[in-house]
């Protein structure tokens, strides 16, 4: 709304006035002037009257004393001369009759009060009365609020007497005020003067009813339409008296119904307006709206009382079809009323549920009454013929309600705010509204899927304890939905969101997240839903995706985000479909699915849905569960043929896949998939003609489950004839192969996967095992004609595959009973056969790349070689060869070892062919030991051989067994005597003796000694042939001499042995006399170091890099010493390989696109085992110089602490000794640094990735399993750096951890590395950090052995920071460990505190930190541990204070400097925290209790800190300039902490009284000040009387005359006005109500001071504080402690408005800010309106309906309207013309229903405007320019704006109230 320009404001006088311009009240006084000068008499009674009023200054103590005055008053105005009816001193007079008529006081004086006024009004006469209502209704209109029955009858009898028989021009501008006056008398219906009340109204209402000859308008004002509106205008604005507006509602307000309801309800919109009576006109008009406001804040009321009269009311009075309701008032006013109306439903009340509906659905229809429009509900019975009294209903709400209602709800629903109550409260308002499916049922489908929407919107920025109480209500609302609509809605989204041609490209990826959200958040698991309508979905999903995929080419393509979506919906649907609901047990044929097409089927959904509702009740779902399976089958069939002849990358293939397999499982019946020919598909995307390239690896995993399902979805009836399956499997296990590319490590997990699954469905025919053979043999025979490199690729994959194959199988085994931890790539993978396990798929493989051995130097050879030697499963191998040589017959059936014993069963000519095949394993057995390492004699001597079936098991080792079988071999004879047959026996023999003697070399033989075997081979000596005699000799002999050997020799070697064999640790320091000569080493060529870069760095040599390793193991020790020299060298080449090969290995995760060929996995490791090896060699050579240039020193010297320390004295050789010692220690030194910065980043990769890398989901697995193997290789690499040299390598750590960000995920990973290292257990880490901040701060106390060499670039303060952070990172039990440790280093920097000055406040925090963890532990002597720490956390704040100033800290160019430093990083925070002291201490403050347990310590630390920290900050000079928030923040916590102790309130109470506490900005002073206030106050009661008592009463004695009089008047004021806006500050700071027992004393105090003239001391100058305080009171107290203060408020106000006008006497009293605090006063009032000031708001303001809507005949009556006409009127047109400054305007929205709408301050926003528009303060203004440019334009718009906010609805902005207050009171802007 706004104001008409056309209604121009009035200047005249009503008729007969006898004035032509408006009557200012200050001049309203000139009767009893002239009386004064002419009468004696007069003058007589006035000093009288005076003489009695003087009597009240004496403070009132008791009733009585009211009394006694009330009765001199009375006395004093008796004697009033009988000529002159006027009452001398009127103001003061109804002033002190006002403050005799408040609740606190007995009724006696009431009584007393109300006959003094009845004298009065009996005296002045209407004409006076009417003129001076003003004066006298104030003081009376509360009285009713709080009458005793004995006050009520008098109070009306006064009533009826004076004031209801004025006329109706003086009653009008206060008619509002005298409504709310009465209705407290309507309360209580039984009371005996109820009636005479509603009497009372219902004169009123006559008293100021517009007669007919006055009326100009009759559409606009008609009879009493002005008392209903400003009764409307009551009833909304005053809750409290409600319940009376209620009575007087239910028996005087007109119907607005039609008038007849003898039929139906109409149809037709028109209606003629003269269907309402002419006092329902007069209601309506001017102003409908009021109407609909005033019910709308009944039926929102918090009384359940009110809000069931409200509702009978709108029931009997106010029907839905009313014409007001559909015709005169707007959308927005029936949205609003309809809303408050359902918003009943929230109360769970069956008697205003009732009421509701039948307001809702109307009168009962007619008997008989035909054409009634009917509206079915969705769950209604078509069959029930006849009259349906509930489609009546639902057709009548239907027309008349349901688009208000439906709106309503959907903007309650898109409200944006974030309060969990608002978001819940539509669904709470649903699901009750859901109790009628006359207006549920009509309702819901409208707002359900917006209010999805807006659960999903508000779960993206609420927390999660919001959002589950949003769900709560979401759900159970989601509950009460029939699911037939919830599918219905589903299936739409889903479906538009796929439309081709959709509007807008955003829109559907925002539907299918909705769809996502409401499957993955409700309950969607009913057996309704998971048999019907799920599958429904799912056909109708797949159906739209094949119908965008095979699409015109005109279309657009569908967003990837889309598609994506839809495919995951689908997916988890059809994990979520039983079986049955696809297939039907009983019915045989399925024919009928052959007919229907897609477009017929969506055709059938979408009339299911639309026209049935989705109801199962009332009709039959559109397919029968085998038809629904076929159909859904075929769909998801067309999508994963398209799918898989893409070769675009995408994970539709994969998900199609998925859906498909899934699908075949649960349909069993593949009929639907005859009419497509997968298999033709299959072989088109694997045809030779395809490159392996160009097929994306999605689709190969795709085809290979999708194969696996439907081979083994029906084991007996297999999809595709076993005859077929070759040609498919073939070539998709060549494309697998072709995967496990060395160079592309990114899927070779995934195609391993695929492979055992392929191997799954074909293991009885080995089929996979054949395919990989035929791909090995090829290869073979094609390297004979091509490139070698073939070959030994193919071993390399095959070594892949091997791998894998062992590690998936070790996962079965570990996790066989559960479920494996692995990440999933979207590919189940089967488990192997646990009877033929790997063997069915890798032997034949195997035996082909074993056969290579024998082929010497060939390059497969050699990589095959090289493998088996390293290979951590060779046991298998192993296992492989024995299993088959068991199953032999010429080696099972002996176990003798004696050759010359010859069974039986062993000459038979059959066995050649079995000893051909002995042989041939045999042969292979000795090809692997002929190039053993110490890894393969390990395995042969650990493992146990497997066990045969037949026999007892016995556990017998590999080594054991092997030897065992070649005697037995041994033993084989024949008794052909055919030269072949000889001369392969003969090989056997010797074959077999080889191994032997291969294993007798080994250097684990010694288990073998048992076996005794010198004595078979003698007795086999005997018989054999020459050749094979030497061969048995040397075997005896190894036999013999392993017989001789000792056991303990045997020891001895044993332990020995590791020393060489295992790989080189860093810890391992050679046990080297330090005296012992070493030979001159030989240097090695200088070429050397460049050869091995080159190894180390080329890319052609990764394949083979593990033999540069060896090599370089091999040639380390020829370096010797100088290896010093080319360390940095070699360093910084492999730092770079394993930089650039880690770069690589990420970047292959992180893309989903195809890759290049990077270095295979295995070439990470073994740079780190290359680099490993060399710095262990310079390690250990360095250990070696040390120990020699210790030795080296003279035995004189003494050693130790002290002789270190001297020896640079005495000694200058030993220096010149240590200096290239200190050199080499250097750089290898920063070699290892160069290390673990490179592991730290291998080792954080899987675990602590970046937030914005994402992995590509397809090689999830891959990308899990070889992050595995390199961060376990990295956390080896790195502990044995830590065994070597911790300190060093933990302050490389540390120096990352400084550089990286707070929030940044490497400084969690630094602190997770440290927590999970062996090497830096909290025990050896926290010593070490102790001895790197000693190397910073005070070298000279520690031990060199155990001193840092600063290599690092950190501070003290940064590993301090460090120290910190990490034990909060250690756990509580931790303490233990480390407790020792602890405290002890904290005495030792007790001890001498000076060196580590900069890091004794963070040593404080690191205190602090132990305090808190060990408060949760219980080890060791509690008591006594508590007792010491709280000793060390004392005495170092002693430190902390003794060592720096803090004076010196808190200077301001300090507070900024500490405030600028960066805190981006860990090592700034630390930097900070070291400078800023008082953060350090607030945060560790409220810890105290914990840290110190006695409460005597935790007050001497209180006062410790207040006396050196808050002290001198308070008492320095440059307060409070120097103030921060972190003293502040300090102080507040320790003002909790302690709440007793006096010297942090001595602080506080003296910054608080120092004028200069008034020059803190703003913003700190609201956030940070005003809570320790509050926290003053609390704990000190006697803050509040002690600034009272400094307040003196204004005295012009002494002060008229002298030299210093105005600067004394200037002294007294400005201490005055510092007091009050001390006193206005504490009330703003302290909760409600906190201050109500002093209110009495502020009140005494307040009145003093408002008496006082420009010429008191103080002065009037302090009247603006004075306001202020009054508005802090205001703010801070209950309605009810206000009662008081509303004589002098309305005095005041009247006072500072009236001192405007031209010819003010009391001008001079307010200066500019006093103005500008008086239209602020009122502001404020008008904002927050509280009850009572309602009663005296007429007085300043037009609060009744002519603010907007003039009468004709208007003029003004409220004082801001007459300020604003006369200050316009005396404007001159000379004066200068005002720039136009734009008001702040006000649009209070009118759809409300609560929300976003404030009754802000209209103010505030203008004199900032304009402040900001003169760049000056309005204060410093002339008087003239700020009435004009600031006060006279708020004036005439305040009633406008006042009105405009009640009308908007909406709550009042008290926070804006609150900061404005505090701005003013802090005088600060």
């Amino acid at each position: 709304m706004s104001l008409e320009p056309s209604a121009s404001l009035q200047i005249f006088s009503p008729t007969g006035s006898g004035r032509s311009s408006p009557s200012p009240r200050a001049t309203r006084n000139n009767t009893e002037e002239a009386l004064f000068k002419k009468d004696k008499g007069f003058r007589r009674y006035a000093a009288a009257v005076e003489r009695a009023l003087a009597l009240w200054d004496t403070a009132q103590q008791e009733w009585a004393d009211y009394i006694s005055f009330l009765g001199r008053l009375l006395k004093a105005l008796q004697a009033h001369p009988a000529e002159s009816p006027i009452i001398p001193h009127s103001d003061t007079v109804t002033l002190r009759l006002a403050q005799c008529l408040t609740p606190t006081l007995p009724s006696g004086v009431h009584q007393k009060a109300l006959e003094v006024y009845a004298y009065i009004f009996s005296i002045i006469g209407k004409d006076a009365l009417s003129r001076d209502l003003n004066l006298y209704f104030p003081g009376l209109a509360s009285v009713l609020s709080f009458a005793s029955l004995s006050v009520r009858p008098l109070f009306l009898s006064l009533l009826e007497s004076y004031i209801l028989r004025l006329d109706g021009a003086p009653l009008r501008p206060a008619l509002k005020a005298i409504i709310l006056c009465l209705l407290p008398g309507l309360e209580d219906e039984t009371s005996e003067d109820f009636e005479r009340m509603v009497s009372a109204l219902d004169r009123l209402r006559d008293a100021v009813k517009s007669h007919p000859e006055e009326i100009v308008d009759a559409k606009t004002e008609s009879g009493s339409s002005h008392f209903w509106q400003c009764f409307f205008l009551a009833t909304i604005t005053n809750a409290s008296r409600r319940q009376g507006a209620l009575a007087y509602l239910v028996r005087r307000l007109p119907h607005f119904g039609k008038p007849q309801r003898c039929g139906s309800f109409a149809t037709e919109k028109s209606m003629p307006t003269e269907a309402l009576s002419a006092e329902a006109e007069a209601a309506i008009s001017p102003e409908p709206g009021l109407l609909i406001r005033s019910f709308e804040a009944g039926l929102s009321d918090s009384q359940l009382l009110i809000q069931r009269g409200f509702l009978d009311l709108l029931v009997s009075h106010l029907p839905l079809d009313s014409p007001v309701l559909q015709q005169r008032i707007s959308k927005d006013d029936l949205e609003r009323l309809v809303a408050a109306a359902a918003g009943v439903v929230s109360r769970r009340d069956m008697s205003l549920n009732r009421r509701l509906w039948a307001w809702f659905l109307g009168p009962e229809p007619p008997v008989g009454a035909e054409g009634t429009e009917s509206v079915a509900s969705p769950t209604q019975d078509n069959k029930n013929i006849g009259p349906d009294i509930s489609s009546h209903h639902a057709a009548y709400f239907s027309q008349h309600g349901l688009p208000a209602l439906t709106s309503s709800i959907v903007k309650m629903i898109n409200r944006t705010s974030t309060l969990p109550s608002d978001r819940a409260k539509p669904f709470r308002l649903c699901l009750s509204l859901m109790d009628r499916w006359e207006v549920g049922g009509l309702i819901i489908p409208e707002v359900f899927l917006p209010a999805l929407q807006s659960i999903q919107s508000y779960s993206e920025v609420a927390t999660k304890e919001q959002l589950d109480e949003v769900m709560r209500s979401a759900s159970i609302f989601f509950d009460g939905v029939e699911s037939g609509l919830i599918w219905g809605k589903l299936i739409d989204l889903v479906t538009s969101s796929l439309q081709p041609k959709s509007a807008n490209r955003h829109d559907g990826p925002r539907k299918m997240k909705l769809a996502k959200f409401v499957l993955a958040r409700f309950n969607l698991k009913e057996e309704e839903m998971l048999l019907h309508h799920m599958p429904l979905m799912i056909l109708s999903t797949l159906a739209a995706l094949n119908r965008v995929i095979q699409g015109s080419p005109g279309n657009k393509p569908l967003e990837k985000e889309t598609s994506d979506l839809a495919f995951e919906i689908t997916d988890s649907l059809v994990s979520f479909v039983p079986d049955r609901a696809l297939r039907d047990e009983h019915v045989v044929d399925t024919e009928s699915n052959d007919v229907v097409t897609s477009q017929d089927a969506l055709r059938k959904l979408s009339s299911f849905y639309n026209e049935s509702h989705g109801n199962l009740d009332f009709s039959d779902p559109p397919f029968s569960a085998a038809e629904l399976g076929q159909l859904i089958l075929r769909e998801s069939a067309f999508m994963f043929s398209a799918s898989i002849q893409s070769t675009q990358i995408n994970s539709m293939s994969e998900m199609s896949s998925r859906i498909l397999s899934n699908l075949v499982f649960k349909v069993h019946d593949l009929k639907a998939l005859s009419k497509l020919d997968l298999l033709s598909s299959f072989r088109y995307v694997l045809s030779p003609s395809q490159s392996m390239d160009a097929i994306p690896f999605t689709n190969l995993v795709a085809i290979s489950s999708v194969l696996a399902a439907l081979q083994t979805a029906r084991p007996s009836n297999p999809y595709i004839n076993p005859s077929q399956l070759p040609d498919i499997m073939h070539p998709l296990v060549a494309s697998f192969w072709h995967n496990l590319n060395p160079f592309i490590p990114k899927y070779h997990v995934e195609a391993v996967r695929c492979i055992l699954q392929l191997h799954a469905i074909s293991s009885s025919t080995r089929m996979v095992e054949a395919a990989i053979s035929s791909i090995l043999v090829q290869q073979e025979s094609s390297s004979e004609h091509l490139v070698p490199t073939n070959y030994s690729d193919a071993g390399r994959r095959f070594a892949i595959l091997w791998t894998h194959v062992m590690y998936e199988q070790s996962l079965q085994t570990e996790k066989r009973g559960s479920s494996a931890s692995r990440r999933s790539s979207g590919l189940g993978v089967p488990p192997l056969l646990p009877g033929s396990g790997f063997h069915s798929v890798l032997t034949r493989p195997l035996f082909i790349l074993l056969d290579s051995l024998a082929d010497e130097g060939t390059e497969l050879s050699t990589f095959v070689r090289t493998w088996l030697q390293d290979l951590p499963t060779l046991n298998k191998v192993f296992e492989v060869l024995a299993v088959h040589l068991q199953c032999l017959r010429c080696v099972s059936a002996d176990d003798s070892l004696s050759p010359d014993i010859v069974s039986q069963s062993k000459v038979f000519r059959q066995q050649l062919s079995d000893t051909k095949e002995c042989l041939y394993y045999l042969k292979h057995i000795l090809h692997i030991l002929k190039r053993p390492s110490p890894y393969t004699w390990s395995i042969l001597s650990e493992e146990l051989a497997p066990q045969t079936n037949e026999g007892a098991p016995t556990k017998i080792f590999l080594q054991e067994w092997i030897v065992r079988t070649c005697l037995k071999c041994l033993s084989i004879q024949t008794r052909s005597s055919t030269f072949e047959e000889q001369s392969h026996l003969q090989e056997l023999y010797q074959t077999a003796i080889t191994i032997i003697n291969q294993i007798y070399q080994s250097p684990l033989a010694a288990s073998l000694k048992g076996l005794e075997l010198e004595v078979p081979l003698m007795a086999k000596l005997k018989t054999s042939s020459p050749s094979l005699q030497t061969l048995l000799l040397d075997a005896t002999l190894l036999a013999l001499r392993l017989r001789l050997k000792s056991v303990e020799e045997h020891q001895v070697d044993q332990n020995a042995t590791p020393h060489n064999t295992t790989r080189s640790r860093l810890s391992l320091v050679m046990d080297r006399s330090p005296v012992e000569a070493e030979p001159q080493p030989v240097p090695p060529p200088p070429q050397l170091v460049d050869c091995l870069k080159f190894g180390f760095s080329s890319p052609t040599s990764r394949l083979i890099l593990d033999d540069w390793v060896h090599f370089l193991a091999e040639v380390l020790p020829l370096f010797a010493d100088t290896i010093f020299q080319s360390l940095i060298a070699l360093v910084e080449c492999f730092c770079k390989q394993i930089n650039q090969t880690f770069e690589q290995l990420r970047s292959i995760f992180r893309t989903a696109a195809n890759v290049d060929e990077v270095s295979p996995e295995s070439t990470l490791i073994s740079l780190i085992n290359g680099l490993e090896r060399i710095l262990a060699k310079a390690h250990d050579r360095l250990m070696v110089q040390e120990t020699k240039s210790t030795a080296n020193k003279s035995p004189e010297q003494p050693q130790g602490f002290f002789g270190n320390m001297v020896s640079g004295v005495f000694s200058s050789e030993a220096t010149q000794a240590r200096v290239p010692t200190a050199n080499i220690r250097l750089t290898v030194l920063l070699c290892f640094q160069d290390t673990v910065r490179i592991c730290f980043s291998i080792w954080a990769w899987g675990g602590y990735g970046s937030k914005d890398a994402r992995q590509d989901p397809i090689s999830a697995a891959s990308f899990g399993y070889t992050a595995l193997r390199m961060r376990n290789r990295a956390r080896r690499m790195l502990e044995s750096l830590f065994t070597a040299e911790a300190l060093e390598c933990l302050e490389t750590l540390a120096v990352l951890w400084v550089h990286s960000s707070k929030d940044d995920n490497q400084a969690t990973a630094i602190m997770g590395l440290l927590n999970v290292l062996n090497g830096s257990k909290p025990k050896h880490t926290i010593p070490a950090i102790f001895n790197a901040v000693y190397s910073r701060t005070n070298p000279n106390a520690l031990d060199p052995n155990r001193m840092s060499t600063l290599t690092s670039d950190l501070d003290d303060t940064d590993l301090v920071a460090f120290l910190v952070d990490y034990t909060k990172s250690l756990e509580d039990d931790a303490m233990d460990e480390i407790w020792g440790d602890c405290t002890l280093f904290l005495r030792d920097v007790l001890a001498n505190p000076l060196p580590h000055r900069q890091i004794l406040p963070t040593l404080l925090e690191f205190t602090a930190v132990i305090g808190q963890k060990v408060d949760h532990t219980n080890f060791g002597e509690q008591r006594k541990m508590r007792k010491e720490l709280a000793d060390i956390f004392t005495r170092i704040l002693t430190a902390v204070f003794t060592t720096r100033s803090m004076g010196f800290l808190q200077e301001p160019a300090q507070v900024a400097a500490a405030e600028k430093t960066s805190t981006s990083t860990n090592g700034g925070q630390g930097q900070k925290r070291a400078v800023d002291v008082v953060s350090t201490l607030a945060s560790i403050v409220p810890h105290l209790p914990a840290i110190l347990i006695e409460n005597d310590r935790v007050t001497n630390v209180v006062t410790n800190i207040s006396t050196s920290v808050v002290g001198p900050t308070f008492r320095a000079k440059a307060f409070p300039e120097n103030v921060s928030k972190p003293i502040l923040d300090l102080l507040y916590q320790l003002a909790r902490v302690a709440q007793a102790n006096k010297f942090w309130k001595k602080e506080i109470y003296d910054a608080f009284n120092d004028a200069r506490f008034f020059n803190t900005p703003l913003p700190l002073l609201k956030a940070s000040w005003l809570p320790i206030l509050a926290q003053w106050t609390h704990s000190d009661k006697d803050r509040l009387p002690e600034l009272l008592s400094r307040l003196s009463a204004p005295t012009t004695a002494g002060i008229m005359f002298g030299v210093g009089a105005a600067s004394a008047r200037q002294e007294a004021d400005r201490r005055t006005q510092l007091t009050l806006r001390r006193i206005a500050l504490l009330v703003l700071a302290a909760p409600e109500d906190t201050f109500t027992p002093n209110l009495t004393q502020v009140m005494e105090k307040i009145v003093e001071l408002l008496t006082a003239t420009p010429a008191s001391s103080p002065s009037s100058t302090t009247r603006p504080d004075l306001i202020i305080l009054l508005r802090s009171i205001i703010l801070k107290s209950s309605t009810v402690h206000l009662a008081p203060f509303w004589p002098i408020i309305n005095g005041e106000l009247t006072s500072a408005l009236s001192s405007l006008l031209p010819d003010a006497e009391n001008k001079e009293s307010y200066n500019n800010f006093g103005i500008i605090q008086a239209c602020k006063l009122l502001d404020q009032l008008v904002v927050l309106d509280p009850d009572d000031f309602q009663l005296i708001a007429w007085l300043f303001i037009t609060d009744t309906i002519d603010a907007v809507y003039k009468p004709a005949e208007w003029y003004p009556t409220s004082l801001t309207d007459e300020i604003s006409e006369i200050l316009s009127a005396s404007e001159t047109p000379t004066s200068r013309p005002r720039p136009s400054i734009s008001v702040p305007t006000h649009t209070h929205t009118s759809t409300g229903f609560g929300e976003d709408a404030k009754r802000v301050l209209f103010l505030d926003p203008l004199i900032d405007a304009l402040e900001k528009e003169e760049d000056a303060q309005v204060t410093n203004m002339a008087r003239r320019e700020l009435v004009d440019r600031v006060v006279r334009p708020f004036l005439g718009q305040l009633a406008m704006v006042s009105f405009e906010s009640t009308y908007g609805g909406g709550r009042a902005d008290w926070e804006g109230c609150w900061e404005s207050c505090v701005r003013d009171a802090s005088g600060v802007d």
